[in-house]
């Protein structure tokens, strides 16, 4: 049976669908959902449960009966969950919010995004500013790792942020509060046109989960959209809820799902050099792990690499049916130059650092 909720019948964001993806996240949900509640402006708010063990769905019907709630029989990971769930919802919503179920989100949130879009029509996606979810006020004061003040990729595909530099994040001292186009919006808080969803497939659901929505930005520019960053509005991200970065398992997706990344949206003119330093690069970074110890992520990078190889035909479909077509100093948000290289040969730390003139 399809699962179409009616929109909220009043408020600035009564199109909007806001997806909060479950697995095992009683607790965030108690703890969160009712500043999703208090801010929704009119939005449907959708809980999916990706087969939880707990009791999630029963304490989101008992205690937010306001919440839409849908079930999948089996954990379907990140990728798919979401993409399952939304195919399910009426067509009725022009905006889809997929919130990590870890997000306090603030007043106005979701209408200022939406306005954004609203004015630019070329824009299909944006994101929220993202700081640290915390007790003290000096945590909630820095960026958040996930998404901080806007998404960017260097000259070979490597994600960093506004405010976000590998694993060092800045203060938001109101520096990154300018709405701008970025490369990628954060899956975290992301705000997508459901017309633009659709037209793509949405998530990429060999990833499972983690840089699939970067895959899913990097196609949207590639389609002719812009993805956006709206530092006007704030959320609040606890990160690391589902997975640590420390496991084994992160560290496998994060290196698979990036070469997958670069594969996938990678002009063809520049795709051999950027997937020989990508892959040149993985191995200098497995090397480092193996001598540090750490070897469960050593050889997590190794089944990374060769899983991918063994997806490459489904990849080189995915190609065909959405060409790369920018190269990279036609998409904003790319700094065309190696932030390896700056962060650990030249010490930038911040991304005011940065060379601006190798900035788009």
């Amino acid at each position: 049976m399809a699962f179409s909720p009616a929109p909220a019948p009043a408020g600035p964001c009564a199109d909007v669908a806001v997806v909060i993806l479950n697995w095992n996240g009683r607790g965030f949900l108690q703890q969160f959902l009712p500043s999703v509640l208090a801010h929704a402006d009119g939005a449907t708010i959708v809980v999916v449960d990706n087969a939880s063990s707990d009791d999630s769905v029963a304490l989101v019907r008992r205690e937010f009966p306001a919440v839409q709630v849908l079930q999948h029989a089996e954990n379907l990971g990140f990728c798919e969950g979401y993409n399952q769930a939304l195919a399910q919802l009426s067509p009725v919503f022009r905006y889809y919010v997929l919130l990590n179920s870890d997000v306090e989100v603030t007043s106005g949130w979701l209408r200022q995004q939406r306005e954004l879009l609203e004015s630019r029509p070329q824009a299909a996606a944006c994101q929220p500013k993202l700081r640290q979810f915390g007790a003290a006020e000096s945590q909630r004061e820095q960026f958040e790792y996930a998404g901080a003040g806007g998404g960017y990729l260097d000259r070979l595909g490597y994600p960093f942020c506004r405010g976000r530099l590998f694993d060092t994040l800045e203060a938001d001292q109101g520096q990154y509060d300018d709405p701008r186009p970025v490369a990628w919006a954060s899956g975290a808080c992301l705000l997508v046109r459901a017309d633009a969803w659709r037209a793509l497939g949405g998530l990429e659901s060999s990833f499972f989960a983690h840089m699939e929505e970067i895959d899913l930005c990097w196609r949207l520019w590639n389609a002719g959209h812009e993805v956006w960053y709206d530092g006007r509005s704030t959320v609040y991200h606890v990160g690391g809820g589902t997975l640590h970065k420390s496991n084994p398992r992160k560290t496998y997706l994060n290196f698979r799902n990036g070469l997958a990344l670069v594969y996938l949206n990678t002009h063809p003119a520049e795709l051999p050099g950027t997937l020989a330093a990508r892959v040149l690069l993985d191995w200098v970074a497995a090397l480092r792990l193996l001598l540090q110890g750490a070897t469960a992520d050593f050889r997590a990078v190794l089944r990374a690499h060769w899983h991918f190889v063994q997806r490459l035909g489904r990849y080189r479909q995915r190609r065909q049916q959405f060409p790369a077509r920018l190269r990279s100093p036609e998409r904003p948000g790319t700094y065309q130059g190696s932030l390896v290289w700056a962060y650990f040969a030249q010490g930038k730390r911040k991304f005011s650092e940065l060379d601006a003139d190798k900035l788009t």
